[in-house]
């Protein structure tokens, strides 16, 4: 774990629909420019495709969808942000990573109950600085319902949903 001498972990700042998250850098294998992905037939809206990334074919997932906001163009600024969690590598594609940022545990405040429903839930807590609110993405969290949703298109059903891909 990448931490410093107060106890603060190194983020990555992205953007997403207008909005700044931040992305604990430990959780990224790697930062990439976003290529075409590869369409898979029956995937849930929010995969965008499989991409190669250095040799690996990995699930390209649409954040913006993922979140319930409207798919945007992919240009030179989008990234494709790789992470690995519980044995799970996926590419994430956002708007654009812009900066690095540390953030103290103690920083980062409980996600809103009025915001707690699907979107909220990949949300592990909010940070402020100065007028910019941070939205700190729970990456476990994400994975897991993202697997779910994966293999229920596999299986021909319908992406289960949030709170079954949970375990209890």
């Amino acid at each position: 774990m990448t931490t410093h001498a107060a106890g603060s972990e190194s983020y990555v700042l992205f953007e997403l629909a207008g909005a700044t998250y931040a992305l604990r850098s430990d959780d990224i294998l790697q930062l990439e420019m976003v290529g075409e992905p590869t369409p898979v037939p029956n995937a849930p809206s929010w995969v965008a495709g499989v991409v190669s990334v250095r040799g690996q074919v990995i699930p390209a997932v649409s954040l913006r969808e993922r979140f319930g906001f409207e798919r945007g163009r992919w240009d030179l600024r989008s990234r494709l942000l790789v992470v690995r969690t519980g044995g799970r590598t996926v590419g994430l594609i956002v708007d654009s990573a812009r900066a690095f940022a540390r953030i103290a545990a103690e920083e980062i405040l409980p996600v809103p109950e009025g915001v707690a429903g699907l979107s909220g839930r990949y949300l592990r807590g909010i940070a402020q600085r100065g007028e910019r609110l941070l939205l700190v993405i729970d990456v476990p969290e994400l994975l897991i319902t993202e697997a779910s949703a994966e293999e229920s298109a596999a299986e021909g059903e319908s992406p289960a949903p949030a709170s079954a891909a949970t375990p209890s």
